[in-house]
């Protein structure tokens, strides 16, 4: 009698302990998905960019680089995953994403309400600061005296939504040099555009007959640049934000924006 108690008491036991095992087994394998099961292809993280922004991603003899292209390419590493680029235009670069031809678009992107409704986005991992290019002989002193003029700027960028909040006429244009020439050409009176963008172009470039305005924060906040993703690319996202952490942390992400930009904007207060 004694024996049989004890056996069904262990019995009983295991049974509990077996089943609490089996839960807890299963609550772990929903609670931690598998962030690899989200990406388009197998052991990669396929990112869209448009590969002519320098210097967040551009070619130079024929080979990808820049901010973001280095970035990207440390943030697989720590995923465990293997960076693949797909280069193409900006007016189909969001639309790509949402037919899951890349698994994040990094292009300097900057979150905005509209895009919120549709995507997710990482944590910011740059901050872009405005300023308005405009010709030397030009009498326009501050962002606010664009209010009707002629600006150009790429179509849906976050520079047009700027231009166009001071009451510019805005023109699409496919580059940023195409932007300029236009204005030293006298076809157009400006183009709003990120700080180390324009920087970066006057380094490289002639910007004879042009001036720079700087375009402050109590007038326009710096916009945030993150990696933008799919609603349903959830777990993904969350380990993203444990790599940005992780390369900011030990000093990577400041790195790279010396390199590229002389200058760090990977904090907000430069």
């Amino acid at each position: 009698m004694k024996f049989n108690k004890l056996f069904k008491s262990l019995a009983v036991t295991l049974a509990v302990f077996g089943t609490g095992a089996i839960l807890a087994s299963c609550g772990n394998s929903s609670s931690s998905k598998n962030y690899k099961s989200e990406v388009t292809s197998s052991g990669k993280l396929t990112i869209g960019l448009e590969g002519t922004y320098a210097p967040y991603s551009y070619r130079k003899d024929g080979k990808l680089q820049g901010f973001e292209v280095d970035l990207a390419k440390d943030v697989a590493k720590k995923l465990g995953l293997k960076a693949n680029f797909v280069e193409t235009k900006w007016d189909s670069l969001i639309a790509g994403l949402g037919s899951n031809r890349y698994d994040a678009v990094m292009n300097n992107m900057t979150v905005t309400p509209q895009r919120e409704k549709l995507y997710s986005f990482s944590d910011p991992y740059a901050y872009s600061y405005y300023t308005l290019i405009t010709k030397s002989d030009s009498k326009m002193m501050s962002i606010n005296d664009i209010k009707g003029m002629n600006i150009v700027d790429g179509a849906g960028t976050d520079n047009a939504v700027v231009a166009k909040k001071f009451g510019a006429n805005v023109s699409s244009t496919p580059d940023n040099s195409t932007g300029y020439q236009l204005i030293q050409q006298g076809r157009a009176d400006g183009t709003v555009n990120s700080v180390p963008a324009w920087k970066y172009f006057a380094k490289h470039n002639s910007t004879k007959g042009l001036k720079e305005i700087d375009v402050p924060t109590k007038l326009q906040a710096p916009a945030e640049t993150s990696i933008m993703l799919n609603k349903n690319s959830k777990a993904l996202t969350k380990k993203i934000n444990q790599a940005l952490a992780e390369l900011r942390k030990d000093g990577t992400m400041k790195k790279l924006s010396m390199k590229y930009f002389g200058s760090d904007i990977t904090t907000k207060n430069n």
